[in-house]
């Protein structure tokens, strides 16, 4: 039996840089900051626990999901390939995403009795509804930013999607 060698193409190489810390941290929890305003529930542990959230989780996944996305697509073109990339960027922030923000928000909130089951029943709401705008953002993130915005781009459009997601519990509930 021969040995299994794994060449350089087949191996993923993950970043994780102090950039996309900085504006993972600062980007996600502006979002959510205002979404907490709005929603007369701002915290400095909401605040402080979205930001670690910013700097590690998606900081981390993200840009690594970006960049898998383009080694996936990477033999294919035109049609195919900007839909293949819209694609997986939405199957991304599915409704697991979401749930998983939404328990993030509640536990750095303090609420932890809101953490249940009716939290993925809102973000499956939350993600059909905007199917179409996450469609288009998704879109010209995947195919109009180059690869080394597209984090930044993610992080603004999830900013704004997370006021969505954060008065999504008020809407779906």
């Amino acid at each position: 039996m021969k040995p299994c060698r794994i060449t350089n193409e087949q191996l993923i190489a993950l970043h994780y840089k102090k950039q996309n810390i900085i504006k993972g941290a600062l980007i996600y929890c502006a979002g959510d900051t205002i979404a907490a305003f709005l929603l007369d529930e701002f915290s400095i542990y909401r605040l402080l626990g979205m930001m670690f959230v910013g700097a590690t989780f998606y900081a981390f996944e993200i840009p690594n999901y970006f960049d898998w996305i383009v080694k996936k697509t990477i033999h294919l073109k035109g049609l195919k390939a900007t839909l293949a990339k819209t694609l997986l960027a939405i199957a991304y922030f599915n409704p697991l995403w979401i749930a998983r923000h939404l328990f993030f928000i509640q536990l750095f909130s303090g609420q932890f009795s809101d953490i249940n089951f009716s939290l993925v029943e809102i973000a499956f709401w939350s993600f059909l509804v905007n199917i179409p705008i996450s469609f288009l953002a998704n879109y010209i993130i995947q195919n109009r930013f180059k690869i080394k915005w597209r984090f930044l781009g993610s992080a603004v459009f999830s900013a704004i999607m997370a006021i969505y997601y954060a008065l999504s519990e008020v809407i779906f509930v």
